[in-house]
Order: structure tokens, then C-alpha cells, then sequence
């Protein structure tokens, strides 16, 4: 089971599924709280009801807060996939700046032209009814006027004539003397009711009227004559065959007479205007449509959209004068009728505008378009510039720094790509150059590891002399040399030197000297019977036969031989300084032949200080050269000292370590082991030099007489 669930958690956290920061936490302890409280409601509610709805409402909430959470973890989830890209990003974010104001410009465009197109459809049937309005007013003013003057010259009223009445035949006419009803001619299709005279009628009311329960257009038109107060009433029933004339040529027209509700009910129409006082607001209660009539119209071209769009007729109570109740009258249309109304007016110029508009709304699509196109091309080069770098950093990551980055534009995206690729070249020279160094370095571990095998490694001690010596590199390998050949029980060869230069280059030259100082002074030394020099740097024909062995050999003849091959065998600018002595314990006498090193000194007991300076010039620099040797007699005690430049060249702001300075530190210390005298030479060297590098091989070779 437990291997089960640690699988499943390896998989959700694989997936990216599996909870890890806040949020997600406390989402799923509100999932496993809302599931336990679900598990108690089935359990517990059972026995306990009121437990039951307790319960039901907290698992209500908790679910609420649980999904909204999940929603919020989702759409973390989504823009972390979605947006890692460059690409989806910037995508993304031109939807936003871009797109999404143009889809909701566009939406409120298409709303308020959808809104306008039924606001002009309502405004044309509206203003169709005002016309209609407006000509029963003007024929009921006429009938007015007249049948005034019939009163004012005292002759009987007349009806209309056969003529007119034809005409007007769809009218009904009223009127009335100071109240009374002067005379009333009906009509076909309204109810036979009494005729009645409102008391808030005005002087002149056109206006659509409901009485018992039909509608009509009516207009009221009050005059004075001799006789008295004249009202003369004119009413055309609102049915289909008006609504007819008001769809005429634009489309379905549908009537609700009833179903309207206004919340202001104590507002009176306007003298002669049938509209509220104050703005109203229609509320739809209930209703059903009265009468349809005419039908829509087809669609004329691509894109002729329908337009449905309803508007409220205010009605006055014919019996109190009530608006509250309007009508309803909704009109179906297509936008080529009403594009044709609006630009009727326009007459031939209607199609050129229409083409006008027409071509507007292409190039605005194609200048979209275009955008589009740009955008998309400008967002290539961005992210086409990033995934190339993200793909050049794959390659670095690998260790290929030989990958390089397509440059094909001059910008900064090109510019940081180019940078990129000099940043890529650098390394790729810099770990050609690592390599390289390691490679020296190897090399010169190697070189150091057999250099130390060079120098003296277990040195066995003479009962009448003792000695000591000690090589510190100021690099990684020495140029300096020193060391001790035993020829018996009693006879040392000592040798210490300094080659030119440093690092590999002296490290192999030293190398060569001491290998043959080593075979010369133990296999013996050839006598020439003839050599010709080629030339330095060069093999040079030698013919020898080895009569005198090593033992033998004093140190004068041993610096010449040396002197005579590195001569030949070297650079010109390629030397040595280079001292030998020979000690022999019988006798305690210390020959020697000092080829242009620093003079080696002897230190007696009793402060004396004698330098051993019999010898010549360096080997390896001139071709003939001889060497003159010295000996001296060392007494109990004595302290033979050499040494190279890197410990009395040294300088601080004091100036040089000096040989004054080395003389009486080892004065001070004779009776302490060589050891320890070294290392409170080279201590006492390094304070002199502080914190700056070491600038030459310290070599220190010490020899205490029994």
C-alpha cells in the first residue's frame, strides 16, 4: 500500500499535479474537511436531523470556497504550461492589449448599430403614426372651423358631404354645444357605445386613445362660436388596416394593446402632445399580441441581418385621462429597408455612400489584417530570437561551444545574438586554453615529480661532516641545483647551482647538469682524442676513450667538461653558475672550483668568514674555458654555507635581504641542527618579502664539520 501511494505521488509530482506551495494545501484540506463533514452527514444524520442540516450548510460553503481555489489553482496551472513560452506569452498579451478591446469595441459597435437600427424601425413606424395623428388633427380642425360658421350664421349644422364622406368613411365625428352632444356619426369597427366628452380634454388633443378597450387615434379640437363652446371629436379605430399603413415598406408590425404598466401614473399629457410630462419607465406585466400584420422582408445580400426591436405608444383613458397604460408595438425589419429609409433622402447618391461604407469597412479589415500580419512576424523575430538563444544555451549546457546562433537581422535582438556568440567563442577559446593549462599543468606535475627525485632524497651523513640542503621553487619547477654524491666513507662531492631562467626551461636544463655531474663525477671522465664542435644547440662529434675514474676527478677538470658540452648542447643565451667541492675525510680537506655562482662561505667558531671564490667564469657560455680549484681545511665546528639569489636578492620597502643578514641569523643558530637553521633562514625570508610573491628559487645547502 505504501509503495502504491509513494508511485502515485511520484506521478502527480512528474505530472506537476501534486501540492506544493500554500494555496494548493489548503485546498486539499478543505476537500478532505468537506468530505469527512459529507461522511458524518450520511452516518450521523441518520439518527440526529437536525445534525443533518447543520451540516448541509457548511458543506455548502466549504464547497463554494473549495472550488473557487481549485479555479484559481487551475488557472496557475494553465498560464504556467501555457505561458512558459515567449511565444504564448507575447501572444497572450497582444490578445489582451489587442484583440480583446477590439472584440469588445467591436461587440459595442455592433450593440449601439443593432440598437440604433431599432430605434430608427421604431422611429419610422412612430413617426408614421404621428403623420397619421397629425392629418386627423388637420381634417378635425377643418370640420371644426366649419361647422363653427355654420352656427355663427344660425343655419343647421351639415354633415359632410357624399364626396367627403366616401373619403373619410373609416372616421367616426362627435360633437358638442356647451356639453351637449350636437350631432354623432359612427363608424364600422368600433363598439356603438354612447358618445362621451371627457372633461380634461384641452383646447387641441391628438393623441392615441384606449376606451373600452380598444384603441384608436383620436384628436379633440375645441372652438368658440355665437352659439357657445363648440367640441367636435375625430376617431380612426387602430387596426390592422392602419397598422398597414404603417408598415408599408419596411416589414412586420406587431400590436400589443395591453401588458404595459408606467411607473408614474399621476402625469397628464401636454397640451396637444401625447406624451408623458415626466420620463417614464414601461413595465411589462402581462400580454399577448393584438394583431400581426405585414411580413419580413427576405434578406437582400450577405450579412442582411434581421432587426427585431419593440417601442411603447402611449395611450390616454378616453373615460379619466390615464397614460399609465401604454401599448406595445414591435417591428421586424432587415437592415437593407432601413439603410434604404435612411438614405432615401439621398436619392442617386444612396448606392455611392452605400459603396463608400462598403469599401470602408474592407480596408478597415484589410488594415486589421495587415496589423495582424505584422504583429505575427514581429512576434517571430522576438521569440524565433529567444528560442534560439534558449536552444544556444542547451548546447552550452552540453559543453558544445562550437554552436553559434543564425544572425539574419540588424537589430538588438541580432546585436544581443551576436553578443551571444562572441560570449560562446570566448569560452570555447577560454576552455581551449583551460585545457591547454591543465595539459601544462600535467606536464609540469610531471616534471616536478621527477625533478624531485633529483634532488638528494635520504643524504648519509660522513662521521666528520655533516650536511643539509634544502630547494624551495618560486614557480611550479627550479632552476636552482644542489646536491651530494657519496665515493666512500669519507669522500663527498657537494654541488650547488643556479640555472638561467626559470620554470620548464631551467627545470631541463638543471636536469642535464645534474645527470652529468652524477656521471661524470661516478663512471669517470673521457679524455678527448678529438672533438669538433658544430655549432650550440647542436651534436658535436666526440671521440674519448674514459681513462680517468670519477673518484679522481677534481672539480676544476669536472666544470670544464660540463662547461664544454652544455656549450655545445645549449642556446647561446642558455648558461649556469655552478660550484663543486670535493671532501676528503682523511684529511678533512675540502677542494673546490666555483664556475661564477655566489661565493660559498666558511663560518668558524671564533667568527670568521672566509668566501670560496677560486674558480672561473659560468658554464655552457663561452667555449674554452678553465678553472682554477682551491681547498681548505675545515675545522671542528666549522659551518659551510651556500646558497643561491633568491635568499639575499629579496627586497621590501628596506631594501635587500642581504648577505649580511643570512651571515648572522646562521651565526646566531650554529649550534642548532642544519634543519632547523634552514628553516629559520627561509622563515626569516619570507617576513623580509610579506605578503608579495616569491621572486627567485631559494636554495640553501648547509655543511657542519665533526
Amino acid at each position: 500500500m505504501h509503495s502504491r501511494l509513494l508511485e502515485l505521488r511520484v506521478w502527480l509530482e512528474q505530472k506537476g499535479l501534486y501540492p506544493t506551495g500554500k494555496l494548493a494545501f489548503i485546498t486539499g484540506y478543505l476537500l478532505a474537511l468537506e468530505a469527512l463533514l459529507f461522511v458524518l452527514q450520511k452516518t450521523a444524520g441518520a439518527f440526529y436531523r437536525p445534525l443533518r442540516s447543520s451540516l448541509g450548510g457548511w458543506i455548502f460553503f466549504l464547497g463554494l470556497v473549495a472550488i473557487a481555489l481549485l479555479l484559481v489553482l487551475a488557472g496557475r496551472f494553465v498560464s504556467s504550461r501555457l505561458l512558459w513560452r515567449m511565444r504564448n506569452r507575447l501572444l497572450v498579451t497582444y490578445v489582451f492589449i489587442g484583440v480583446v478591446p477590439l472584440l469588445l469595441l467591436a461587440g459595442l459597435a455592433g450593440l449601439g448599430f443593432y440598437l440604433f437600427a431599432g430605434q430608427f424601425a421604431t422611429y419610422i413606424v412612430t413617426s408614421r403614426l404621428r403623420s397619421q395623428l397629425e392629418s386627423l388633427q388637420a381634417s378635425n380642425i377643418v370640420i371644426a372651423r366649419e361647422l363653427a360658421n355654420s352656427l355663427d350664421r344660425e343655419r343647421t349644422p351639415q354633415m359632410l358631404g357624399d364626396q367627403e364622406s366616401r373619403a373619410w368613411n373609416d372616421r367616426q365625428f362627435s360633437a358638442w354645444l356647451d356639453g351637449k352632444l350636437l350631432f354623432d356619426r359612427p363608424v364600422p369597427g368600433l363598439k356603438a357605445a354612447a358618445p362621451f366628452l371627457p372633461s380634461f380634454l384641452p383646447a387641441r388633443f391628438p393623441c392615441v386613445v384606449r376606451d373600452q378597450g380598444q384603441l384608436s387615434l383620436s384628436s379633440a379640437e375645441t372652438v368658440s362660436s355665437r352659439a357657445g363652446k363648440l367640441v367636435v371629436v375625430s376617431s380612426r379605430p387602430l387596426d390592422p388596416a392602419a397598422l398597414l399603413d404603417l408598415s408599408s415598406n419596411l416589414g412586420q408590425i406587431t400590436l400589443y394593446a395591453s401588458g404595459f404598466k408606467l411607473r408614474q401614473t399621476n402625469q397628464r399629457p401636454f397640451p396637444g402632445v401625447c406624451t408623458p410630462a415626466e420620463a417614464t419607465t414601461p413595465e411589462i406585466t402581462a400580454g399577448e399580441p393584438t394583431f400581426t400584420v405585414g411580413s419580413v422582408p427576405p434578406p437582400a445580400r450577405v450579412l442582411d441581418g434581421a432587426v427585431n426591436f419593440p417601442t411603447a405608444i402611449y395611450v390616454v383613458n378616453w373615460r379619466d385621462g390615464d397614460p399609465s397604460e401604454p401599448a406595445g408595438i414591435a417591428v421586424q425589419t432587415r437592415l437593407s429597408r432601413l439603410l434604404g429609409h435612411l438614405f432615401s433622402s439621398l436619392g442617386y447618391f444612396a448606392p455611392t455612400i452605400e459603396l463608400f461604407v462598403v469599401l470602408a469597412a474592407i480596408l478597415l479589415v484589410i488594415t486589421e489584417g495587415i496589423a495582424w500580419w505584422i504583429g505575427t512576424r514581429l512576434t517571430r523575430s522576438v521569440t524565433g530570437a529567444v528560442a534560439q538563444i534558449y536552444l544556444a544555451t542547451t548546447h552550452i549546457n552540453r559543453g558544445d561551444f562550437s554552436h553559434r546562433i543564425p544572425i539574419s537581422s540588424a537589430d538588438q535582438l541580432a546585436a544581443l545574438a551576436a553578443s551571444f556568440n562572441l560570449m560562446t567563442e570566448s569560452l570555447e577559446r577560454l576552455m581551449q586554453e583551460q585545457k591547454e593549462k591543465q595539459r601544462l599543468q600535467n606536464e609540469i606535475t610531471i616534471a616536478q615529480e621527477v625533478q624531485a627525485q633529483l634532488f638528494p632524497r635520504r643524504i648519509t651523513q660522513l662521521p666528520s661532516l655533516e650536511v643539509h640542503g634544502f630547494c624551495r621553487p618560486a614557480r611550479s619547477v627550479s632552476g636552482d641545483y644542489y646536491d651530494f654524491l657519496h665515493l666512500g666513507s669519507e669522500r663527498l662531492i657537494l654541488a650547488v647551482g643556479d640555472v638561467s631562467g626559470k620554470g620548464i626551461s631551467a627545470a631541463l636544463l638543471m636536469a642535464t647538469i645534474h645527470s652529468a655531474v652524477r656521471a661524470y663525477a661516478m663512471e669517470g671522465i673521457p679524455v678527448f682524442r678529438q672533438a669538433q664542435a658544430v655549432g650550440a644547440g647542436r651534436a658535436t662529434a666526440l671521440k674519448y676513450d674514459p681513462v680517468v675514474p670519477g673518484a679522481e676527478a677534481s672539480p676544476g677538470t669536472l666544470l670544464s667538461l660540463l662547461n664544454h658540452q652544455l656549450y655545445h648542447t645549449t642556446p647561446m643565451e642558455k648558461y649556469a653558475t655552478l660550484f663543486l667541492a670535493a671532501y676528503d675525510g682523511d684529511d678533512r680537506r675540502l677542494t673546490f672550483s666555483n664556475a661564477g655562482h655566489l661565493p660559498p662561505l666558511l663560518l668558524g667558531e671564533s667568527g670568521s668568514i672566509r668566501r670560496l671564490e677560486h674558480g672561473g667564469t659560468v658554464v655552457g657560455l663561452f667555449e674554452e674555458v678553465t678553472y682554477d680549484e682551491g681547498s681548505v681545511q675545515l675545522r671542528p665546528g666549522d659551518i659551510f654555507l651556500a646558497y643561491s639569489d633568491g635568499v639575499t636578492e629579496p627586497e621590501n620597502d628596506f631594501g635587500e635581504f642581504g648577505e649580511q643578514r643570512l651571515i648572522e641569523l646562521v651565526q646566531e643558530n650554529r649550534h642548532l641542527p642544519l634543519s632547523r637553521i634552514t628553516e629559520l633562514v627561509t622563515a626569516a625570508v619570507d617576513d623580509w618579502i610579506g605578503a608579495a610573491e616569491q621572486p627567485d628559487d631559494v636554495t640553501l645547502v648547509l655543511a657542519r664539520a665533526r
